[in-house]
């Protein structure tokens, strides 16, 4: 299969919520992050040839480049389009209010950073923020401590925690993202909507905030 691999011509890389998730659920570098992150880095205006494939892939090969497309293709982590779609937002907090809004079906959303303070928030009073994103750093320290259990003995592949009512919908729910080596925590008040192209939207635009450039990161 590998051997028969080509690239389609006069295509965008478009990433889908899942695979913007899976670019930033974990702190750990593999080859599938390290192209999904640098394709999320990249101008939206930018065509995918095979030079710039290798080139956010982070090899000199060209058929490990396009059977890891391939590969994120199969999992519907990202595919190819005709028109750029994809935009970023204006990084202040205005900006980022006005993806939160739709991260929530309710309307209440913060994102925090690793020290535990809040820099863009919808919905919540500022006094409930500040606790709320307290309470977001703990949770992600907690995630982070007990990850192994999680993974290696529950089985569970998925490192958001969330409080929930009797019934098991969610009325709280904590998102680490790993932006490069900078630690964020997205809280949604609700029921999350992050199937969506405002999720891809906001890690687009984390990476400019972050301002870090992994474009060279190597396995």
């Amino acid at each position: 299969m590998e051997s028969t691999l080509s690239l389609q011509n006069n295509l965008y890389p478009k990433v889908t919520p899942a695979g913007a998730f899976y670019a930033v659920s974990s702190s750990t570098h593999s080859a599938s992050r390290i192209l999904l992150a640098n394709i999320l880095q990249a101008d939206v205006k930018e065509m995918i040839t095979e030079e710039r494939l290798m080139q956010w892939a982070g090899t000199d090969d060209r058929s490990t480049a396009l059977s890891l497309l391939y590969r994120l293709q199969r999992l519907e982590f990202l595919y190819g389009e005709e028109q750029p779609s994809s935009k970023l937002v204006e990084v202040t907090a205005e900006g980022f209010q006005d993806i939160l809004g739709q991260l929530s079906d309710n309307d209440r959303a913060l994102l925090v950073d690793q020290d535990g303070f809040y820099f863009a928030n919808i919905g919540f009073n500022h006094e409930t923020a500040e606790e709320v994103a307290n309470l977001a750093s703990e949770a992600r320290i907690l995630i982070e401590k007990h990850s192994l259990l999680v993974k290696n003995n529950l089985n569970i592949y998925h490192n958001a925690m969330g409080i929930c009512d009797p019934a098991g919908q969610s009325e709280l729910t904590f998102f680490p993202l790993y932006v490069g080596d900078v630690k964020y925590i997205l809280v949604i008040a609700g029921i999350p909507l992050l199937n969506s192209e405002a999720f891809v939207t906001l890690v687009r635009s984390l990476y400019v905030l972050t301002g870090e450039d992994i474009h060279w990161l190597k396995r």
